[in-house]
């Protein structure tokens, strides 16, 4: 039997298409009490809305960003995912969107747009009291904190102007790929991103650059092999070993003629161009998180793996902001580790409850 691709088709599933666009914010301000408060709507975030659901739990969840999604939707809603158990190949806001209506039955509180700034102990109760920068107030039996990595941003390449072009011409994310049809594109990168994006703009975009300061790329082996025999089919024009250099075209309009880049001896190549996408990751900033009094270790909270607890008791952590011995950074380290926060978790919202536990295919879900 031969594996074929495939993509998010929500109305298979009865699944009505743009389910996280469909989803209302609470107006900030005011207090408020639930089970456990979910730091982050990323999709470790949305899955633990659904774990805590089949637990009986109820949840609010606190995202800076004005939507659910996280990176997925922010930074590349349109990029292909191929390590999804089930989906051999899922765009990133399909995903999104398959996890906002599969949490969507357990009815969760959503506090989007604004930035969680305060978390104290209320001493009368035990529980926590989380605060945004709205005037939000929960309190909450647990938190959990799945943050990805915090408030982030696009690591910007050292050009001078480049400011003039930006979000007109260099665009640090791709939110449309019809938007480089029939354009010379240049991406300088060479890591999974970089390369990804060389890979699905090649039939779409007229010339496709990589730019990479040498001969070999950071990428998956299998993105690498892609991207060689695209070069080799004269579909990418591989750069190497170059880094960019400057930028020429008309800073007033924002239109992009040239990308120059440099060896490492100094010599120019000029490569016209429409358009810059550099891919040089993204920027860490955890924030107020720093000043909470966990116990941290390179801008990442250390947890204890088995439950996903953090040093300080009913706090836990999930997904990229979490940090223990042979960690995987992949969404689906984040899936099981959302359900091992969420059952302990269940330990502090209902100590003493004895709980018979239920596959989800016997006990089903509301409204199923």
């Amino acid at each position: 039997m031969t594996a074929t691709s495939t993509t998010f088709d929500p109305a298979a599933y009865g699944i009505a298409p743009g389910a996280a666009g469909d989803i209302v914010a609470t107006q900030p301000g005011g207090r408020h009490e639930t089970d456990i408060a979910v730091i982050g709507a990323g999709p470790v975030g949305l899955f633990s809305v659904f774990e805590a659901g089949m637990l009986k739990l109820k949840t609010h969840v606190i995202d800076a960003l004005p939507h659910v999604g996280g990176q997925c939707s922010a930074m590349y809603p349109e990029k292909p995912i191929y390590d999804i158990p089930g989906w051999p190949k899922i765009e990133a806001q399909a995903l999104i969107d398959q996890l906002a209506a599969q949490a969507a039955p357990f009815d969760p509180v959503w506090h989007l747009g604004q930035q969680v700034t305060d978390l104290s102990r209320d001493e009368a109760t035990g529980d926590w009291i989380v605060g945004t920068d709205k005037g939000t107030q929960i309190q909450a039996k647990a938190v959990l904190i799945a943050a990805g990595v915090g408030a982030f941003g696009p690591n910007r390449p050292p050009l001078a102007g480049i400011e003039a072009y930006e979000e007109r011409a260099v665009f640090y994310r791709v939110a449309r790929k019809e938007a480089f049809r029939g354009k010379r594109v240049v991406i300088a990168g060479g890591g999974d991103s970089a390369l990804d994006w060389a890979i699905e703009l090649a039939d779409i975009a007229s010339a496709i650059m990589v730019i990479h300061r040498r001969p070999k790329f950071r990428g998956a082996p299998e993105s690498v092999a892609k991207l060689h025999a695209l070069a080799a089919q004269g579909k990418i024009d591989l750069v190497v070993p170059y880094q960019l250099h400057g930028l020429e075209g008309d800073p007033e309009t924002g239109r992009l003629d040239v990308v120059t880049v440099a060896d490492l001896d100094g010599n120019i190549r000029r490569l016209e161009a429409d358009v810059l996408l550099p891919f040089f990751g993204l920027s860490m900033n955890l924030g107020p998180i720093l000043t909470w009094g966990l116990a941290l270790d390179q801008n990442h909270i250390t947890v204890e793996q088995a439950t996903m607890s953090t040093s300080l008791p009913g706090i836990f952590a999930i997904g990229d902001i979490a940090r223990y011995p042979h960690k995987l950074k992949l969404i689906l380290s984040g899936f099981a580790e959302a359900a091992s926060a969420t059952h302990a978790a269940r330990e502090i919202c209902r100590p003493g409850e004895v709980m018979h536990f239920e596959y989800s295919t016997t006990k089903g879900v509301p409204g199923a």
